[in-house]
């Protein structure tokens, strides 16, 4: 009996059972199957082509599985749209982020929440007095997330002026500002220079900490994997290879010679 299974034992927030993705005759993931438990910072770690951005699209609505259950906090999810999946408390970002260039970084941030009064043309002329306040809650929500992250000197700043690793940080902020329950991290140190990958880090960190999230990172970064991640998932070829914490992956020779071309000594 797995320990999520025990009595009394915290249940998966999620849970992939059996899962395929086939995309023509190529078969890129091949009946993967993983846990992810509340409250945790998880690492997907493995060689390019292994599965793990296919295994972010599945999760997230992006790709429909071919085969398999994905199911969020009870719920199953593979066959819900990205928008319908982001509904649920399931949100993620991308390798390469999506900010809304010419907008401020303030207007990036407002711009996320779901059901606004001012969306709506019948609101302006029925009901004016409802868009005022929401809009100054939102504007609130989203000076403390900048706050949080240490973007707030930059609010005014066109989004499209940002170095990459400020873009990461407001991509972090425009996920905060959904309220979710789990946090999908795409590559968040990618072409982010070594003192902003610290800086990431710690408000990763700190978001899982202060917010309870739960967070999965895909990362190539060994350094913030390490450091940053427990458990880490290992794919391979499609499939879950193995599970462990950061120290029993980097003493997993096979892990680490056959599949990511690192040596123990490499990563200490």
């Amino acid at each position: 009996m797995s320990e999520s299974n025990q009595p009394g034992a915290t249940a998966p927030i999620l849970e992939v059972r059996d899962l395929v993705k086939d995309f023509g005759g190529v078969r890129a993931v091949d009946h993967c199957s993983l846990d992810i438990m509340p409250g945790t910072i998880t690492g997907l770690i493995g060689p390019n082509g292994a599965g793990k951005t296919t295994l972010f699209n599945l999760i997230s609505g992006f790709h429909k599985p071919t085969s398999g259950t994905i199911t969020f906090q009870g719920r199953r999810i593979d066959g819900m749209e990205a928008h319908e999946t982001f509904h649920t408390g399931l949100v993620r970002t991308f390798q390469i982020p999506r900010e809304f260039k010419q907008m401020t970084v303030l207007e990036n941030l407002m711009l996320v929440p779901a059901n606004q009064s001012g969306e709506r043309v019948w609101a302006s002329w029925f009901a004016p007095w409802r868009i005022g306040p929401q809009e100054r809650a939102i504007e609130r929500q989203a000076l403390e997330t900048l706050e949080f992250l240490n973007l707030h000197h930059l609010k005014d700043e066109y989004a499209a002026n940002l170095s990459g690793g400020q873009k990461k940080l407001l991509e972090l902020g425009r996920t905060l500002m959904a309220r979710p329950k789990m946090i999908l991290l795409d590559e968040p140190s990618a072409g982010v220079s070594p003192t902003l990958t610290e800086l990431l880090m710690e408000d990763i960190r700190r978001t899982q900490e202060e917010t309870g999230i739960t967070i999965l990172i895909i990362e190539h970064n060994m350094h913030v994997v390490m450091s940053l991640c427990d458990p880490v998932i290992v794919m391979s070829e499609g499939r879950r290879l193995t599970e462990g914490t950061p120290d029993e992956i980097q003493q997993n020779e096979e892990v680490l010679s056959a599949y990511l071309g690192f040596t123990a000594e490499a990563l200490a």
